[in-house]
């Protein structure tokens, strides 16, 4: 197990490299100057304007950038500094990422539970009408915006009820994320409960299924010990590269909501061209797609005894 964690973490790293430069050439591709962006319809003065590009490094060829900007991480954790504001861009991610996090991790307990619950409790029921309205209550999930059901949710539960605030102001309140939370999870609620009850309703049919409950052991064990680890392989996979869409994906939600996480920030970034911004919350991000998925990789020993790393 060892040397295959030492394995998969060597192979990271020219995907990191490959992948942040696949973003920086892209980002950079944008059209647009932040500099000239700084001044505004007046425009500044040519000596001004490259002062500013010679101070941020944007004058030198974009490989260049990148090596510098790959230096300053690795050596320093340096991400850069935003143009607009003057902060570093570490500070940004600061204010940033904690609150996606707190609603991204809340959004993926969401999934979590109803997915695999609904999932579970269709696949065991396969073909009855339970099953049936899984799957088309899974469907409008699926087929509604998620902005469009966030505008929904909005005018019920705090313009008409006033049960829930209609914006979130404290981010640390999970009161207000709930909204929030639930709007984001609902598409991949939708696919996790579909991929759960599937894996379920076919295993029900395999042979080992079969034999424990030939030997008379309890539903609960037939289902909870034996049905369920072999059946979650396929969820745990999709769970894994959901994690980072759950981040990545939050523009749309966090705007309806106005809530201050990557989401706005990515928005922010791409109006004002801060490649600087953009580039460092991205890079955050395929980090934690790299470490989910060696998570991933690592539990479905633990869910199949028969994987084996060597």
């Amino acid at each position: 197990m060892g040397r295959y964690v030492a394995r998969r973490l060597l192979q990271m790293i020219p995907v990191f490299f490959g992948t942040t430069l696949l973003i920086f050439l892209m980002v950079y591709a944008l059209p647009g100057d932040p500099v000239r962006g700084l001044f505004g319809d007046k425009g500044g003065s040519p000596q001004v304007i490259a002062a500013l590009r010679h101070q941020y490094g944007l004058d030198q060829n974009i490989f260049v950038q990148y090596f510098n900007y790959m230096k300053g991480i690795i050596l320093h954790a340096d991400f850069g500094t935003q143009i607009a504001s003057g902060r570093p861009v570490t500070d940004v991610l600061g204010d940033a990422f904690p609150v996606t996090l707190r609603l991204g991790g809340f959004a993926f307990a969401i999934e979590i539970v109803l997915g695999v619950g609904l999932g579970v409790y269709a696949g065991l029921r396969a073909g009855r009408a339970a099953d049936t309205a899984v799957l088309l209550f899974t469907l409008l999930l699926i087929s509604v915006p998620v902005f469009v059901l966030g505008f929904i949710l909005q005018w019920i539960f705090a313009d008409e009820l006033q049960w829930l605030e209609p914006n979130v102001n404290d981010a640390s309140n999970y009161g207000q994320l709930l909204m929030p939370a639930i709007v984001l999870a609902t598409a991949s609620l939708a696919y996790v409960s579909r991929l759960t009850r599937t894996s379920i309703a076919e295993n029900m049919r395999a042979d080992y299924v079969r034999t424990a409950i030939a030997k008379g052991l309890p539903r609960r064990r037939v289902v909870t010990v034996h049905l369920m680890r072999n059946s979650m392989i396929p969820v745990v996979t999709y769970l894994g590269t959901d994690i980072g869409g759950l981040l990545g994906g939050a523009v749309i939600t966090e705007g309806i909501f106005n809530i201050q996480g990557i989401g706005g920030t990515i928005y922010q970034s791409i109006i004002r061209r801060e490649g600087t911004t953009l580039v460092g919350l991205v890079t955050i991000l395929v980090l934690v797609y790299l470490v989910a998925s060696l998570l991933v990789d690592l539990l479905y020993a633990v869910l199949d005894p028969r994987i084996r790393y060597a």
